[in-house]
């Protein structure tokens, strides 16, 4: 894997207030591509943090894993759209119809053609099969991650969210074009946190993750830029 290809690959969580955020921003600037906000800094922040990240050349996955009526969920996704976002998340257990909406809100937002991506929660990585039965589904994630997947494909998502472990079946499920962004990535040695079903950077691409989501391993550290790039290279000398 190019060094470059590496870089765009990689997608850096930034949860946290809005001070620190254009601090690991300006700090990441030149090495990284990929930004995502998260609801604890969007709803801190609003609209005005994406424009932030944009204006220092960043690529912005807004991850605010839309959940509502139809209704709500189209104005929802043209109003994130309209941000300047690149990336947009809703969450299949929405269903159909609203997954629909979702993309029809980001075509209404579209700018000389080109619109906002949406991808569809599978499975969190936080959840387990004990997890999943707290809330009365008694399959498997890998299960419950092709069931949601398959019925996004056909509502017109661009791809979906979903932990490493899966990446392979939904890569082979979806097709090669779909986005398949898997969060869960903990470079060897690192704290896992609150994820469950985890996997190391380039195991998470080789497995078929068109993106992988990088928080704390890389916001957390002493050095966030020299950990963003030893990510980079643990990827190109792998892949």
């Amino acid at each position: 894997m190019l060094e470059t290809d590496a870089r765009d690959r990689m997608i850096v969580a930034i949860d946290c207030g809005r001070e620190r955020a254009l601090e690991l921003a300006d700090a990441l600037s030149g090495h990284a591509t990929w930004l995502k906000v998260g609801m604890t800094l969007f709803y801190a922040e609003g609209p005005a943090i994406v424009d932030e990240f944009r204006k220092r050349g960043f690529k912005v996955f807004l991850d605010l894993k839309l959940h509502d009526i139809p209704h709500q969920v189209r104005g929802a996704a043209e109003a994130a759209a309209r941000t300047g976002a690149d990336l947009l998340t809703i969450h299949g257990l929405g269903a159909g119809a609203m997954m629909a909406a979702a993309r029809e809100g980001v075509e209404a937002a579209a700018v000389d053609g080109g619109r906002a991506k949406v991808i569809a929660v599978t499975v969190l990585t936080s959840m387990d099969e004990e997890a999943l039965a707290q809330i009365g589904l008694t399959c498997s994630a890998a299960e419950e991650a092709d069931r949601l997947a398959a019925l996004a494909q056909a509502n017109g998502i661009d791809g979906v969210v979903c932990s490493p472990q899966e990446a392979a079946h939904m890569r082979e499920l979806l097709g090669e074009d779909a986005l398949v962004v898997t969060p869960g990535v903990r470079p060897v040695g690192a704290a896992l946190g609150d994820q469950s079903r985890v996997a190391t950077p380039s195991e998470a691409i080789a497995r078929g993750a068109s993106h992988i989501v990088v928080g704390r391993p890389v916001t957390g550290a002493n050095d966030p830029v020299a950990a963003f790039d030893a990510i980079v290279a643990e990827l190109v000398e792998n892949l």
